[in-house]
């Protein structure tokens, strides 16, 4: 699976490197984070419960932080294991540029599955592979621009909750 979005962050490029780099606010993007550590040096180990389909399953992984260009682009690569539900791969080269009073951040993401997860059909998978991505970037923004002092809401929260959160950060 392939993505490439563009999203403009009203803050600016030295604000959004430095969060692309905190291992704290990364825990708050990942959607299903559990536990995050790590430098941008030695790369990052994290613990994420996810759910694709009817297979749920936690997965740890590391996260290594290459080609790093301060304030401009940084290739972020990352492997995480499932037990019995297989494995999860990818990638993504995230890059920013001022754009205005803030930054123009796009990014390439590439991911691949394996084991059961990869039963479940392509068509499944690249959807939430997107839905993934385009979560890890929302709360990404929405943590980097300080909306409200407000975090996204959990994984498990009622879709209610969900709803008004989404519907306050972007209103």
């Amino acid at each position: 699976m392939k993505l490439t979005e563009t999203r403009e962050i009203a803050a600016p490029p030295s604000v959004v490197w430095a969060g692309i780099l905190d291992p704290e606010v990364l825990k708050q993007c990942v959607p299903g984070c559990q536990e995050m550590s790590g430098s941008p040096d030695e790369g990052f180990t994290a613990v994420v419960v996810q759910k694709v389909g009817p297979v749920k399953a936690t997965f740890k992984g590391q996260v290594t932080l290459s080609d790093m260009v301060p304030e401009q682009s940084i290739k972020l690569s990352g492997e995480g294991k499932g037990g019995a539900a297989g494995f999860a791969k990818g990638g993504a080269l995230v890059t920013m540029e001022p754009s205005g009073d803030g930054t123009k951040l796009t990014y390439d993401v590439e991911a691949s599955v394996g084991g059961k997860l990869a039963q479940l059909g392509s068509r499944l998978i690249d959807g939430f592979a997107k839905k993934m991505a385009d979560q890890f970037f929302t709360n990404f923004q929405t943590v980097v621009e300080g909306e409200e002092g407000e975090e996204p809401p959990a994984e498990d929260a009622p879709e209610a909750e969900k709803k008004s959160w989404l519907k306050r950060a972007f209103s």
